[in-house]
């Protein structure tokens, strides 16, 4: 049951992807059909998963979070019709990541798995999954900009390179992708610390997650000045830190998959 859920959810993720061959110059029906396809196969595959009771394994965390990018990147596209040209770039990357997700997929054993969590929890999820979502598509408009920058220096920009956006836009687009996660966030660390205080007393509890969220505070701030204060050198360095982003969501699966297949 689990694998052909998996397997299903992959396909529908197959023609999003295909975008990369055949990019598209604008939002047409090509594009809103197969982000649809890709979007009933990932929220499909999460709700199917995540309908009687909570699942805090890593595959389940990359495939709701592969949905939520889906999610956010429409949204993206009706609000900046020319975005649909990043589809390129992210349909290979969401499948590249389904994939990782469908490797490292180890239902919790009943006895792990708790209940459907309540209000301010759900809250504080969907939070945290619209800011990965709004960094991950900054992260893709920042890769867009470093590939569409090296084929105007080398002269060659044709065949896909040619429908990526323009610099110009898909620079912006980064920034204020990156601004909005910046703001997500801010909230999402606020609702963190009501659960805290309702469930402890306490505003903050100093462990691991409590110090990853604000250090990505921290990190989405320092692009952002970079990208705003710090002329062409800082955007370039902006740009530079995103592309680390995407590889590293890439390799921390990677890396805990191949961990499984060894151990297991």
């Amino acid at each position: 049951m689990s694998l052909a859920l998996n397997l299903s959810a992959l396909a529908a993720l197959v023609p999003a992807s295909l975008l990369a061959v055949r990019p598209v110059s604008h939002p047409g029906p090509r594009l809103w059909l197969a982000l649809a396809v890709a979007a009933v196969g990932a929220v499909g595959w999460s709700t199917a998963r995540l309908a009687s009771h909570w699942d805090p394994s890593l595959g389940v965390a990359l495939w709701i979070s592969v949905a939520a990018t889906i999610l956010v990147f429409a949204a993206v596209v009706v609000a900046r019709p020319w975005a649909g040209r990043l589809a390129s770039l992210l349909g290979p990357y969401l499948l590249i990541l389904a994939t990782l997700a469908t490797v490292a997929d180890d239902p919790a054993p009943a006895g792990v798995v708790g209940t459907l969590p309540g209000g301010w929890v759900v809250l504080h999820i969907l939070v945290s999954l619209t800011t990965y979502a709004l960094a991950t598509v900054s992260a893709v408009a920042g890769l867009a900009v470093v590939l569409k920058e090296s084929a105007l220096k080398a002269k060659q920009e044709d065949g896909w390179r040619a429908a990526l956006p323009a610099v110009v836009d898909a620079d912006r687009l980064q920034f204020q992708l990156l601004l909005l996660a910046l703001v997500v966030l801010g909230v999402g660390i606020a609702s963190g610390m009501v659960l805290e205080l309702d469930e402890t007393g306490r505003l903050l509890a100093l462990d691991h997650k409590t110090v990853l969220t604000l250090a990505s505070f921290v990190v989405v701030a320092t692009v952002l000045v970079l990208h705003a204060r710090s002329g062409l050198r800082g955007r370039r360095a902006a740009r530079a830190v995103l592309v680390v982003y995407l590889l590293l969501t890439l390799a921390y699966p990677g890396v805990k998959a191949v961990q499984g297949l060894l151990l297991g």
